[in-house]
């Protein structure tokens, strides 16, 4: 398939192309660890994430999945006890094979602060050293556990929303459908923001950004391969692992979905909204014009990222019953270099 690419917004321009002076090797066997490790010692102290903010931290060793290793979440309060009763329950992105539970550390920090309410970040299991199931596996235990502990982290149990960006959209989409088919948390919502969700790669989005963009095509194809082997694109894949694969997404919980235009996501996001709404379910779909993967974080002051961070954070006021922010900032943040998803 050859498609002409969608441009990109003027505005974003000059921060796309600051990602490749000096750009990282392309993504693949050879060069998976390498990345990882330049991602990890971009990750900023949480203390100085924290800064003066009055949001307190700790870190716990909680089970893992039953025959797995423990789990080590962050938790993340308002100094001074929660003032609103609801979590947010993050899953990092990075391919499903790079990234830690501190990528998306600012964004969370802001908004345990503006809202008052309580964020934990899990570390799961990367590929290839642990392809599926163990990321989703690992995302699923520290949901449950969270939910388990509600009233000791300070929320009611009925109001946590499950988000990610990248790969952690797509395994925030795989634990709503484990949540649902194992009859297990109830989940207010799921934050699946431009989402890895569809191992096939057959989409026209995924042919236009194929060498062009932050995470592109042949980086995708990579993280499939990682996380599925030789699976990956075949007619065996879980929905689990590929929750494009599920053929029910009746019953799930409420879904924000976005995505740029200019990136290899679009295509399976918009069909994702698509057949939720095809079943009677919620989703609210937002596809922003001219913008790469990863715009919100790497050109945060441009219109298209105000814009995407103001329904985000709109979205999360509405389902979990927040009051208004003037400023909410649902950025995600994560660290520049490399070709992460």
């Amino acid at each position: 398939m050859t498609v002409a690419p969608v441009p990109f917004d003027p505005d974003l321009l000059p921060a796309y192309q600051a990602l490749h002076i000096g750009g990282s090797p392309p993504l693949g066997p050879e060069t998976v660890r390498a990345q990882r490790d330049g991602g990890g010692l971009m990750t900023r102290p949480v203390e100085e994430i924290i800064g003066g903010r009055p949001v307190e931290f700790e870190d716990r060793v909680i089970p893992g999945p039953a025959g797995a290793p423990d789990l080590t979440i962050s938790i993340l309060r308002p100094k001074g006890g929660v003032r609103t009763p609801a979590a947010l329950y993050n899953i990092h992105g990075g391919g499903m094979c790079m990234g830690n539970r501190f990528w998306s550390m600012e964004s969370f920090v802001e908004l345990v602060d503006v809202y008052g309410l309580v964020a934990v970040s899990v570390e799961y299991r990367l590929a290839p050293e642990h392809p599926h199931p163990a990321p989703v596996e690992d995302c699923y235990a520290g949901l449950v556990w969270v939910s388990e502990h509600a009233d000791e982290l300070g929320f009611d149990p009925g109001r946590i929303v499950v988000m990610g960006r990248s790969a952690g959209g797509g395994l925030a989409a795989g634990v709503s459908l484990l949540a649902r088919d194992r009859g297990g948390p109830a989940i207010a919502g799921q934050g699946l923001y431009c989402p890895m969700i569809d191992d096939r790669n057959t989409t026209a989005s995924s042919h236009q950004y194929d060498g062009i963009g932050w995470w592109d095509r042949d980086s995708n194809l990579w993280g499939w391969r990682f996380l599925l082997g030789e699976d990956a694109g075949g007619p065996e894949v879980s929905p689990y692992a590929a929750p494009s694969r599920a053929t029910d997404l009746s019953g799930l919980p409420p879904a924000y979905i976005d995505a740029g235009a200019c990136e290899v996501f679009r295509d399976e996001a918009v069909d994702y909204a698509t057949r939720i709404w095809a079943v009677g379910g919620q989703a609210e779909l937002h596809i922003w014009a001219g913008a790469f993967h990863g715009f919100t974080e790497q050109a945060p002051g441009a219109t298209v990222s105000r814009a995407s961070k103001a329904a985000r954070g709109s979205w999360l006021e509405r389902v979990l019953g927040l009051p208004h922010a003037t400023t909410p900032q649902v950025g995600y943040g994560r660290p520049a270099g490399g070709a992460h998803g």
